[in-house]
Parts: structure tokens; sequence; C-alpha cells
């Protein structure tokens, strides 16, 4: 028979006392490293100090909180007399610190450990952020102001359940769903602007997640503004663009319809696998080819492609566009729904067909919502998001001949995605047995 040993009464103690240490020493290492008169023995302390406070009770925390305050004050007094200048971030860091320490002594370990994470990471990344930061225009600051009040200040005061008497409507899953697909247009933005005009493809593949249309028309434009010098690249980059819109719909699909997707995926990932076979079967030329006759260069700096694409998306997020995105959004979701009940699943796929040549996004998300809700099988919106899907690819095909004015690289476009679409419908044969 084995003995029952009594639990240790020591060990939940030890426990908070070592989270906290462990914490404390986290965080302390950056400060160390940077040579900070409060180092990794002082944070250590301190977090020990909270948190023992927090296993002593309410007014030892208030002792010791009130301690850190008084080491904080002595700290930049010390500074400032030597001429170093406040310590202002390692004040802080270590006032959460304190916080840390007692939040582990009180035995909370989620919380304590998330906290000091975070924090370690605020101060490992001044210099990035402080960059970021410093290149945020005008505009852009505002667009994240204005996405974070539509989604913390507007979306909370939105009626539960559907408005109208037929139950077509949902204001609540509407708006979700645009500030979830517009949360994924910023930061495709954001890395549009960090890494865009370092090729033509590389901003055909990010500019096609924020917008394949204007992604699609910008290229081209390019490529007549430089007598076709930069159609090799123009081709690739409005195929790239193609594969990021397809992208970006299997992650709408994942994100609000996982079943959906499943029952999509093998017309998708053909269509995928048709966009790279039509970018890896071209001889990639250049980049840095110039004109024959001018020994010129393509574009760099402010006339980048990357550059022209950003000025063409505009802002990273409006309230014009949330507005758009949302009316549309919500058309189709009551057209389709409607269609469904009146003319059956072909009705809808009509209605997928138009959205598809308005917004692939767009409609999309509203094929998942109707399928989450219950309103269509997963099937047929599946089959209706490849449907969106491949007319977006389509419409690009009259913008590039307008816009380029080029034979040859319209045909080769349009041999591309015409490959593209065919591969989606045979998928979608695929998938139906």
């Amino acid at each position: 028979m084995f003995t029952e040993f009594p639990s240790w009464p020591y060990l939940p103690t030890l426990a908070r006392l070592a989270l906290a240490l462990a914490i404390g020493l986290f965080i302390g290492i950056e400060r160390e490293r940077r040579r900070k008169e409060a180092g990794l023995r002082t944070f250590a302390f301190v977090a020990a100090l909270g948190a023992v406070g927090g296993l002593l009770g309410e007014s030892y925390s208030l002792l010791a909180l009130g301690l850190v305050g008084i080491l904080v004050i002595f700290l930049n007094i010390e500074t400032i007399r030597t001429n170093e200048g406040a310590e202002i971030t390692t004040s802080a860091a270590l006032l959460v610190t304190a916080f840390i320490g007692l939040l582990a002594g009180q035995g909370h370990t989620f919380t304590p450990t998330a906290l000091g994470v975070a924090t370690a990471a605020l101060l490992a990344w001044k210099e990035p952020l402080a960059g970021f930061s410093r290149a945020l225009t005008e505009s852009e600051l505002r667009s994240a102001i204005l996405l974070a009040i539509l989604a913390f200040v507007a979306y909370p005061i939105l009626p539960y359940g559907s408005v109208d008497p037929w139950g077509l409507i949902e204001p609540r899953s509407a708006w979700i769903t645009v500030l979830l697909i517009a949360a994924l247009g910023f930061t495709n933005y954001v890395l549009l602007k960090l890494y865009g005009a370092r090729g033509i493809e590389l901003t055909g593949f990010l500019g096609g997640l924020v917008n394949s249309t204007v992604t699609v028309t910008e290229l081209t434009q390019r490529a007549r503004s430089y007598d076709s010098e930069l159609a090799e690249v123009t081709y690739r980059g409005v195929i790239f663009a193609t594969a990021a819109m397809l992208i970006r719909n299997a992650v709408i699909l994942g994100f609000f319809a996982p079943a959906v997707l499943l029952d999509s995926s093998i017309p998708l990932a053909l269509m995928l696998i048709g966009a790279a076979v039509a970018i890896g079967m071209q001889p990639k030329r250049n980049k840095n080819c110039v004109h024959s006759d001018v020994g010129e260069a393509p574009p760099a700096g402010d006339d980048a492609p990357g550059s022209t694409l950003l000025s063409a998306l505009q802002s990273p997020f409006s309230l014009t566009a949330a507005l758009k995105f949302g009316l549309i959004f919500l058309a189709l979701e009551v057209a389709g729904s409607l269609a469904q009940r009146l003319l059956g699943q072909f009705g809808f796929y009509a209605v997928s067909l138009i959205g598809g040549a308005v917004s692939s996004a767009s409609a999309v998300a509203s094929a998942a919502n109707l399928a989450t809700a219950g309103t269509l099988p997963a099937r047929v919106a599946g089959t209706g998001a490849i449907l969106a899907s491949a007319m977006s690819a389509l419409i690009n095909l009259p913008l590039v001949a307008r816009l380029a004015k080029d034979r040859v690289l319209t045909s080769r476009i349009a041999w591309a995605l015409g490959s593209i679409v065919l591969l989606g419908a045979v998928g979608a044969v695929v998938q139906s047995f």
C-alpha cells in the first residue's frame, strides 16, 4: 500500500513568489542590457516586494506600491542629478512590475505572465515602435482611431438579433463582419506601406489583399506610362493580386464559416495552383531593365509602384469606405437570402456573380454569414463564394485591356485568368461529388 503524504502547505506561497521573481528577472534583463540604473536585480526585488504585499493583504499591498513609488522618485532624482534625464520609461516599467508581483502574490498566473511579456516586448521594441509611430501620417492615425471607435463604441450599442420581421438584417452580425474585414484591410495596408515599394510583384500581392481592382488598375497604368517596359512584372503583379484576392477570400471563409471553406477548398486550391503555375511559367526578367532608347531605369522613390499604389488606395480606413462596404454587404446578404427563398440556389448564385463584380470580399462574407445563420447549406454558400471569386478575377481583364492598351500583355493575362477560372470550375465539379 502507498502512504498518502499530506500536501506541503508552503508550496503555493513559493510558487507565487517564484512566478513574481521570474517575471521581474525577465523584464529586468532588457533594462540591464541597456545599462539602466534599475536593472536585473532591481526589477526582481520590485516584483518580490509586490508579491509579498499581495500575500499579506490589502494594507501591505498599498504599502508595497508606496515603497516602489518612493524608489521611482529616488531613481529619477539620481539620474537627473547626473545629467542623464528622467527615467520615465524605466519608472513606468517598475510600477507595472510592482503590480505584476502583487497579482502573482494574490494567486493570479495568466494576467501577470501576459503583462510581463507585454512589458518586456514594449521595452525591447523601442526603436521599431518609435520609427513606426513617427512614420504615421495624420490620415493613417485618424483611420486607426476611427476603426477603434467603430469597434469599441459603436458595436456594443447595436441591437441583438434581426431588426426586421423577415429576419433578414442582423446589425451586430453585419457590423462585426465589416469591422473584421476592415481590420484585415488596415493590416494589409500597413504591410504594403512597409514593403510595397520593394517590387511590383510584392506590391501586387499586398495590394491585392487590400483591393485587387485598385491594384490591377494601378499596375496596368504603370505599364502604359513606361512604354510597356514593365509589362513582364506587371503581368506577374496582376496574377499575384488575383492570388492574394483568393487567399483573402479563403481567410474570410475560414474565419466566419469553416464548413463553407471546407466545401470550397478544392476549387480554391486549384485556382491558387493555377495562379502559381501562371507566375512560375513566365521568365522573371530583371526589374532594373532600362528603356532601350533613353537608358532610364524604372521609377523609384515617390514614383515607385508601391508609392503610387498607396496613393491610389488612399486612407487605410475611412468611414465612407466602411459604410460603403457595409451597405454592399447588407444588400448582398438580403438579396442572397431572398433569392435563395424565392428562386432557390440558382438565384443565390446569380447574386454571388453580381456581388463578385462589385466586391468579392462582401459577397464571400455574405455567403459565409448566411451559411452560419443556417439560411444556406454550406455547399451552396461555398459555390457562391467560388463564383464571386471567379467573377472578381475575370472583371480585371477588361481593366487591363482598357488601361494597358498592350495586346500581348492583355492576351497573356486573359489566358492566365481564364485558366484560373477554368480550374475553379473543374474544382467545383469535383467538390460536388
